[in-house]
């Protein structure tokens, strides 16, 4: 299993990184979260729209009971309860910025995509925290050789900012577009580190890898900003 590329998996410095787009960035999230607390960093998960509560027990009504998590080398998930339908919204500012200043790492899911590979943001799309520093774009290779309308979040969209039918056939060219237009995955970026996780290469040719990192670095994505990523693929 290949460990995770980017170098501020190592650097030991503190970051607040939200993630977006689709193609599984709730499990890229969480296993980037119990990885760095496997190394003894303390970790906090959180969103900005709505995530599904963990029934892990790393859910943490209150700060004392994130301190006791992060002591048991643990990542901690903050959030307010919906009861109506089991999800967590955005944490309380206070209780936020109470444990903003004690954490290592901050990670936040920014947006949702309701499963498919890839999307296009909504006019109220990202949510990204004021104070976060990186933004990590996801997208599913298995988009690939899917329609717009079967793979993508809000296909219309996608097809307007494409140029074509919301039946097209989503190729490699068409996936990197959406996550390089500032009006795709790079909304609201800004000067904040961009990287980009290209999700579920298991799923595709070794060539089909290769292209995808040709179209992305070409349009000047560093090659270290780009992580081809296999299921189950991060570690410390």
């Amino acid at each position: 299993m290949a460990h995770c590329p980017f170098d501020f998996f190592t650097d030991g410095k503190k970051h607040t990184i939200c993630l977006i787009g689709g193609g599984g960035k709730t499990t890229v999230m969480y296993e980037l979260a119990a990885a760095w607390a496997d190394c003894g960093r303390k970790v906090l998960v959180l969103t900005s729209t709505h995530i599904l509560c963990p029934a892990d027990g790393s859910f943490a009504a209150d700060v004392p009971a994130v301190q006791n998590l992060w002591q048991q080398r643990r990542y901690a998930v903050i959030g307010t309860p919906e009861l109506a339908t089991g999800k967590l919204t955005a944490p309380l500012q206070s209780v936020y910025e109470a444990l903003k200043l004690q954490a290592d790492v901050i990670l936040c899911e920014a947006d949702g995509s309701r499963h498919h590979p890839c999307k296009v943001p909504a006019e109220y799309e990202p949510v990204l925290l004021p104070d976060c520093d990186m933004v990590l774009a996801v997208a599913g290779m298995d988009a690939l050789g899917n329609s717009l309308q079967q793979a993508c979040q809000r296909p219309q969209l996608a097809a307007e900012l494409l140029g074509c039918s919301a039946e097209k056939i989503i190729d490699a060219q068409m996936l990197a577009s959406l996550l390089l237009s500032e009006q795709g995955a790079r909304k609201n970026v800004g000067t904040r580190t961009y990287y980009i996780v290209l999700n579920k290469c298991d799923l595709i040719k070794a060539a089909q890898q290769e292209e995808m990192r040709r179209l992305l670095v070409g349009e000047g994505i560093d090659e270290q900003k780009i992580w081809l990523r296999e299921r189950g693929d991060s570690k410390c």
